[in-house]
């Protein structure tokens, strides 16, 4: 594993992703977080767990359909929310980088989660590296993770299961192979790109500035 340039800057990375009862940040709620914490030795760490649902919360059919998480699998597995903020706020503390593939939509249900049952100030001061907004950069539409997979020649290494801990698995098989194809992430930290024709969904995050972003790979987006 490389990432060497970003341990002269960071502890550690951790790179997170999560699966929702839906798109609205505000309203729906995360039943899956996974993380994958990322240290100079390797990786340190794998985190999985079902999160469980605020009462008279439900899972609509066709979410349990794409992820194959059951209000069962809640009900049996699914730790608090309380415990899972916590356990979040141990893993990202220190000078620690925190990575997803579209991180703008897994931070603001991240931080809202945190808002209601945890402490959202954990946050506060962490820099943050958006990978789809890498790979816009590269790659001309489409921009899903498993595009960027295929891309790269992981189908059959890494999957793109809707499934967070496939996910994010896949998310740190796409970094490796992205920054062997150009040695400029850290160019990315705290830049998101996002579509002029529809802008940013939901909220702006404070420590972030966002661009819009067009195909030109002649010109990154950090330019």
């Amino acid at each position: 594993m490389a990432f060497e340039k970003f341990f002269e800057k960071y502890d550690r990375l951790v790179l997170l992703d999560t699966e929702t009862t839906g798109l609205d940040y505000r309203r729906d709620e995360i039943i899956e977080f996974s993380a994958v914490v990322v240290e100079p030795g390797g990786i340190a760490r794998q985190y999985d767990e079902l999160v469980t649902l605020s009462p008279g919360g439900f899972i609509p059919a066709k979410i349990q359909q794409l992820t194959g998480i059951t209000e069962q699998d809640i009900r049996e597995r699914g730790l608090p929310k309380a415990r899972v903020c916590r356990d979040i706020g141990e893993m990202i503390q220190g000078n620690t980088l925190i990575l997803a593939y579209n991180a703008h939509f897994d931070l603001s249900f991240l931080y809202y989660m945190l808002l209601r049952d945890g402490d959202p100030m954990i946050l506060k001061g962490k820099d943050k590296l958006d990978l789809l907004t890498v790979y816009r950069d590269r790659r001309s539409f489409p921009h899903r993770l498993s595009s960027a997979i295929e891309a790269y020649g992981l189908s059959g290494q890494v999957v793109n299961s809707h499934r967070a801990i496939d996910d994010v698995i896949a998310t740190v098989a796409v970094m490796e192979a992205m920054e062997r194809e150009k040695d400029d992430l850290l160019n990315y930290v705290n830049l998101f790109g996002y579509n002029a024709k529809y802008g940013i969904e939901g909220k702006p995050i404070g420590s972030v500035t966002y661009k819009p972003q067009g195909f030109d790979p002649k010109l990154p987006l950090y330019l």
